[in-house]
């Protein structure tokens, strides 16, 4: 099945951009780039379904290639909010384009959409397990969560898996994660978070239905979750423009090498940068980031 999604704005989008953050990390378990092509499994109805993602610039969208038949508008809502296909950057590059930080990095960048992370549980447990480890040993304890509990597809010599269920993880017990290098305390977290998700007492409806300052709120409310993984969540996850997760390490590194400052800057100093942005926060820091990235 073959199906075509549009880009709101599709002349501030650039897939190829979209591609190199995507293949940041050689131990990413959940998509896999290849040349100029995206693969994702994504769950339709209870069915996994392996997606062949790729440009299709006439069309200005994109052409997706599905492995078995799957309900269009699944797929198409999947997609777009883990690509943020139908965001609009006009505001944000006007803006961007007056600031002395972000003004080189809208043009080297120009066409990046804030790549999300289109599962809440997957958000979530992603905020913590990257607490405090620098992004390499995150992404290999990930892997090791998802190789062990993720449903799977496999497509000729190739296997692709999708993110664990909440109520799979719920019924863990931390020395299982301790076994995969997890801290005990991040283990607690994920198992808390994955039984109050199960047992409904953490919801997509409830978020979804509050402010952002409510939202994150309600987010910390919930153990192993704090100011940066609830601004993070609502950045990646729920799409709030304003998230800003100020005491990010990756944040403080790209101000100072922005800024050529011979060490990080402090919180406070990271505030008085920021203080600017408001609803542009989330995207100013996304395209930050991406400056790290080699």
């Amino acid at each position: 099945m073959k199906i075509t999604i549009p880009v709101n704005d599709h002349a501030n989008f650039s897939f190829d951009e979209c591609l190199v953050f995507l293949s940041r990390s050689d131990k990413e378990a959940l998509h896999e780039v290849a040349g100029n092509t995206l693969r994702k499994v994504i769950v339709v109805n209870n069915t996994p379904v392996l997606t062949t993602i790729t440009d299709a610039p006439k069309k200005k969208g994109l052409q997706v290639e599905t492995s078995a038949d799957a309900d269009p508008a699944a797929i198409k809502n999947y997609i777009t909010h883990w690509l943020h296909l139908d965001a609009d950057l006009n505001e944000f590059y006007t803006f961007a384009g007056k600031d002395a930080v972000l003004s080189p990095l809208i043009q080297q960048y120009k066409g990046l959409r804030l790549i999300g992370i289109p599962e809440l549980f997957e958000a979530l447990t992603w905020t913590i397990t990257g607490q405090q480890i620098n992004l390499s040993f995150a992404y290999t304890l990930k892997q090791r969560l998802i190789h062990a509990y993720g449903d799977a597809v496999t497509a000729g010599d190739k296997t692709y898996y999708v993110y664990p269920q909440p109520a799979t993880i719920a019924a863990l017990e931390p020395a299982t994660l301790t076994g995969m290098q997890f801290s005990r305390s991040k283990a607690d977290y994920i198992i808390s978070i994955a039984r109050a998700m199960a047992e409904e007492r953490l919801t997509l409806a409830q978020l979804q239905s509050l402010d952002y300052t409510a939202a994150r709120e309600y987010l910390i409310s919930f153990k192993g979750i704090g100011n940066w993984s609830a601004n993070y969540v609502l950045m990646k996850f729920s799409r709030y423009w304003q998230a800003l997760p100020l005491e990010d390490a990756g944040l403080h590194n790209a101000f100072k090498q922005q800024l050529n400052l011979a060490v990080k800057p402090s919180l406070a100093e990271i505030k008085k940068y920021t203080q600017h942005w408001q609803q542009h926060a989330a995207y100013a820091t996304f395209y930050l980031w991406r400056s790290l990235q080699q």
